[in-house]
């Protein structure tokens, strides 16, 4: 059996266009990874919405995934918040287990 390690995993939907400002402040709170994964649709306090008819990237939001050390985790909420904080966003934590915990 493989030993595993705690870790936090953070997922911030965003507005496409605010994309690199978010990695740009992840990467200024110390996170040296994350996957982007488009977001297709969803249903909030706006209302429902899909990523179907939009013209172009700047109509659809985006999914930053990363997984940290606990220890990392609240300079990456902080750098975070500070983008999603006058945009459309949603930033949620959860705890999650991973082999390999060199490479966080």
């Amino acid at each position: 059996m493989h030993q595993t390690h705690d870790a936090k995993r953070v997922a911030i939907i965003i507005e496409t266009p605010m994309q690199s400002r978010l990695t740009d402040a992840l990467g200024s709170a110390g996170v040296t990874g994350y996957s982007i994964l488009p977001v297709l649709g969803g249903s909030g306090k706006s209302g429902r919405w899909s990523r179907e008819g939009q013209v172009g990237r700047a109509g659809g939001m985006v999914q930053v995934v990363c997984i940290i050390r606990p220890e990392r985790l609240e300079p990456l909420l902080e750098a975070a918040y500070r983008v999603v904080d006058r945009h459309i966003g949603v930033i949620s934590v959860s705890d999650c287990k991973v082999l390999r915990a060199e490479r966080f």
